[in-house]
Order: C-alpha cells, then sequence, then structure tokens
C-alpha cells in the first residue's frame, strides 16, 4: 500500500502543474480568497457597519502578505492576486468609512432619512384626511335620507 502511495505521490510531483495545485503555494490563496470576496461583497452593504480598526488591521494584513508573496521562493502570483484584491477592498472600505463617519457622510444620511419621514407622515396625513371626508360625505348622505 506504501509503495502505491508513493507511486502515485511520484506521478503527481512529476507533473508541474499536478505538483502547483497540491501544494500550499496553491491551496493557501485559493482558501484565503473567502477575505478579500467577503470585503468586495460588503462594499455593497451600509457603511456604518464598517469596522475602521479592522480595516485597517485587514489592509496592513494584505499589504504585508502581499510583501511576503513576493520574498518566497518561488514567487507566489496567487497569493500576490489574493491580497491585491483584498488591499484594494479594505481600501475602499476605509474611504467609505471615512467618508461616512469623518466627512459628513452620516450627516447627509440622517438628512435624507429626516426628509423621507416627514414626507412619509404628509402622505400619511393626506390619507387620513381625504378618508375622513370621504365618512363626513357617507355621514351627510345618511342623514340627509
Amino acid at each position: 500500500m506504501a509503495a502505491l502511495i508513493s507511486a502515485a505521490n511520484a506521478k503527481i510531483r512529476s507533473h508541474p502543474v499536478l505538483n502547483y495545485v497540491c501544494s500550499t503555494h496553491f491551496w493557501g490563496p485559493v482558501s484565503n480568497f473567502g477575505i478579500p470576496i467577503a470585503a468586495v461583497m460588503d462594499t455593497q452593504k451600509d457603511p456604518e457597519i464598517i469596522s475602521g480598526q479592522m480595516t485597517a488591521a485587514l489592509t496592513v494584513y494584505s499589504m504585508t502578505f502581499m510583501r511576503y508573496s513576493m520574498a518566497v521562493t518561488p514567487k507566489n502570483y496567487l497569493l500576490l492576486a489574493c491580497h491585491f484584491v483584498n488591499t484594494g477592498s479594505q481600501l475602499t472600505q476605509g474611504y467609505r468609512y471615512l467618508q461616512y463617519w469623518n466627512w459628513g457622510g452620516r450627516e447627509k444620511v440622517l438628512e435624507q432619512r429626516a426628509r423621507e419621514g416627514v414626507e412619509q407622515v404628509k402622505n400619511t396625513g393626506r390619507e387620513a384626511v381625504e378618508k375622513g371626508q370621504g365618512v363626513v360625505e357617507e355621514v351627510k348622505a345618511k342623514v340627509g335620507k
């Protein structure tokens, strides 16, 4: 059995593509791609939930591993791509965080929500007045008959 496994391993390691796919240089970045995918998906969410500290930490982490991916032998371009995407996503999130919390974005959102609330109250009031007028007309019609 050991000879069979050893032969299969030798066959895999002799083929350059299979050798790469069976290495940590491939599976490390592939499994790590969950972080940038989540970061890209988070760019569609409300900026109020962005953690500035976590965004900064992930930016530094990704920049560090971008450097690491070029320092190892052989160079790991898949890891570089993974952390390049993550760095871009985290920088985008960092900009959204700063824009929302430091550069007036939150006030604009709250002002817009307040305007929408006022409009909703006005519309509800109009509907109530119209409904009340309809009831008054019904009562007048019944009393007049």
